[in-house]
């Protein structure tokens, strides 16, 4: 039996999901007080919570969830990109006197924005990765969870509705062999003001929000994500 796990935390996606996993005739548990060990054994886990919840469940529960490599946007080619962007340490951008957009790769750590070198946060270890943008004005800005390099569910989630020319900018780029992707992901797309569409980042499916994709749409991916076989 497939058992979809939900953190406690009772958010809009994850009741969203819990309705759609009772629909496909799933188990649906929900971890209690953040105790991992209190769980029984579960056959097929499908896990969707926030990082270090998550992290905890795949140890449990012996899976190995995806997470994108720290230097997956900046080794993309360039013309998905659409900016510059390069990987480096937080301790190397302390000194920074040009302004630019600066985010941990792959959690929320410190908030994602532009930043001079004196404005960022001293109190992590230096030596932690960060990415380091182009400051660039995004118009508009799309969730894609994909699965077997297709687009199972696509959602508008800021910024301006149009969508003309994302289908075949995704499309192009899921057909790229040089493109590295894991079997169930999530790809972030917008269109960057006066240059077209661009990848905004990779997030791990397990922990990212749907906004408005049909839920049942996702559980498969989610599914896929966590290391089970058919998604």
């Amino acid at each position: 039996m497939t058992t979809l796990i939900l953190s406690p935390r009772h958010t809009e996606d994850s009741q969203k999901l819990w309705r759609a996993a009772l629909e496909l005739g799933w188990e649906v548990v929900r971890v209690q007080g953040w105790r991992v060990e209190d769980l029984p054994p579960i056959s097929e886990p499908v896990v969707y919570a926030e990082t270090m919840l998550a992290m905890r469940l795949s140890e449990r529960l012996g899976i190995q969830l995806d997470e994108p490599p720290v230097d997956w946007l900046p080794t993309l080619p360039d013309e998905y990109r659409g900016r510059a962007v390069k990987l480096s340490t937080l301790g190397a951008e302390l000194t920074r006197t040009e302004p630019a957009f600066i985010k941990p790769p792959n959690d929320k750590s410190f908030a994602a924005r532009v930043y001079l070198g004196s404005d960022l946060p001293a109190d992590f270890d230096p030596d932690m990765p960060v990415l380091v943008q182009e400051v660039v004005h995004f118009l508009s800005e799309f969730r894609c969870f994909v699965l077997d390099r297709r687009v199972a569910a696509r959602s508008h989630y800021s910024g301006e509705h149009d969508d003309e020319g994302l289908e075949g900018f995704v499309q192009t780029l899921l057909a790229d062999p040089r493109v590295a992707l894991p079997k169930a992901t999530v790809v972030d797309v917008g269109r960057i003001e006066n240059r077209g569409w661009a990848v905004i980042e990779q997030n791990a499916a397990w922990g990212a929000g749907i906004y408005e994709c049909d839920a049942l749409d996702v559980l498969p991916v989610l599914r896929a994500a966590s290391g089970l076989p058919g998604g």
